[in-house]
Parts: structure tokens; sequence; C-alpha cells
């Protein structure tokens, strides 16, 4: 063990052991714990002069929030925070993207049919989007995903899509119904006139091919007084 490791194990063992982040985890679950002691225990060690939960607190401070530091490949958390090695920055990656795929394991059972579910689903990836992203998704007869597909990404407060490029994509998958769904970086998702302008064309394409659109769903971001971080289209009575 390394000087910094053993002076690093002398300061948790200063702690009371219930609150040393394994021990916590063990005594009272997974949620009893706090994102810097959850991100410690995947670090196992911090530096000379910086305790593990330190670090962990840099590192998050230092990615901005979790959500962006869930999407960042390893070498990307490398240089997001001095001191994180190729060793600890593989371990967060992966820990990140096993969670990632689980939720998209949970949303291939999950009937999708609620813009509070496809909100729920996109949400923690699209919020922090600094430009507009337009994608799909694709639904089987049930309604269960197939698959999600980008279509298109615009700038802060514009996006330029065609029904052709949403639909090639449902077509090639034979899905029998799509949701849409875009982001408003500035988290007011109420719709411009551009974003009605393509669900009325997109709803019309989906008569004449017969594949359903269920939704079209802006992701926004809570606060403000907003009732909904949210808005659907379906909702307010311009899908049918």
């Amino acid at each position: 063990m390394s000087e910094s490791e053993q002076a690093e194990t002398l300061r948790l063992k200063d702690m009371a052991e219930e609150e040393r982040p394994r021990e916590k985890m063990l005594q009272k679950g997974r949620a009893a714990l706090s994102d810097e002691e959850l991100i410690a225990i995947f670090l196992r060690t911090g530096l000379r002069g910086c305790n593990v939960l330190e670090l962990a607190a840099r590192l998050k401070r230092s990615a901005g929030s979790l959500v962006a530091l869930g999407r960042m490949e390893a070498r990307e958390i490398m240089a997001c925070c001095k001191g994180i090695g190729a060793a600890k920055a593989a371990t967060l990656a992966a820990v990140f993207e096993l969670g990632h795929r689980a939720v998209e394991e949970d949303m291939q059972r999950a009937v999708i049919d609620e813009p509070q579910v496809v909100y729920r689903y996109l949400s923690s990836e699209m919020v922090h989007y600094k430009q507009e992203v337009l994608v799909v998704l694709l639904l089987d007869a049930k309604r269960r995903l197939i698959r999600k597909c980008q279509i298109a990404k615009g700038t802060a407060n514009m996006l330029i899509s065609h029904p052709r490029d949403i639909f090639r994509e449902a077509i090639n998958c034979n899905a029998h119904a799509i949701v849409l769904a875009h982001n408003h970086p500035s988290g007011d998702p109420t719709p411009s006139k551009a974003d009605c302008e393509l669900t009325k064309v997109v709803s019309e394409a989906s008569e004449v091919l017969r594949i359903r659109l269920i939704d079209h769903v802006i992701i926004g971001s809570p606060g403000n007084g907003r009732s909904l971080p949210y808005y659907s289209f379906a909702s307010h009575g311009y899908i049918s």
C-alpha cells in the first residue's frame, strides 16, 4: 500500500464506522448515501492531502453535475479532475454505463404511451444538451420500445428536420408507432411555432403511412413556477 493510501485509510478510520461510505451502505442501504459517498466507494482512495470524500466532491463539482459526470468517457473523467487516474476513471465510466444500460433494458419492457414516461426516460440525458436535439422512439404493437434514434441536431433555439428522416427509421424497424421528443436548452418547454408546424406535418404523414404518432414531447427542466418540466402535444389535443 502506498503512503497516500495509508494516510487515506487512517482518515477513514477516524470517522465513525457507521459513517464510512462502504459500512454505511451495508448498514443503511444505498439510498442513504450522498452522491459523493457513492462516488467515493468506487474511487476507493483519495490523494495526498485530499481524502476520498473530498476527491469525490471535487470530481462532481468539476463535472458540473452527476448527470454530466455520468455521460463522460473515462478519458474525459481523467481530464476533468486532476488526480483521477486511468483505473479510477475506467471504474466510474463502467459503473455509469451499467446504469444507463439498466435503464435501457427497463424501457424495453415499459409501455410508452404517457408523456411522463417519455420524460423520465429522456430527461437525464437531454436536459443538459446545449442545442436542440430531436429523437424518435420507435415502438412495437404493444407500445414497447424497439429503439431510440437521434434524428437531428439544431441550435440553442431552433431545430430543422424532415418527416422522411423520422419515418425512414420507423419503416426500417417495422415500427407500429412513434413518439417524437426534443429538448429546449432554455428549460422552458413551451412549444414554438416551428415545433407546432413539425408536429402537424409529422402527424399528417403518420396517417398516410399508418404509423401512429403517439406524442411529441418537449423536454424542459423543473423550476420557474412551471407546473410540468415537459410539454405534451397529445395532452394538449394537438394529436388525436
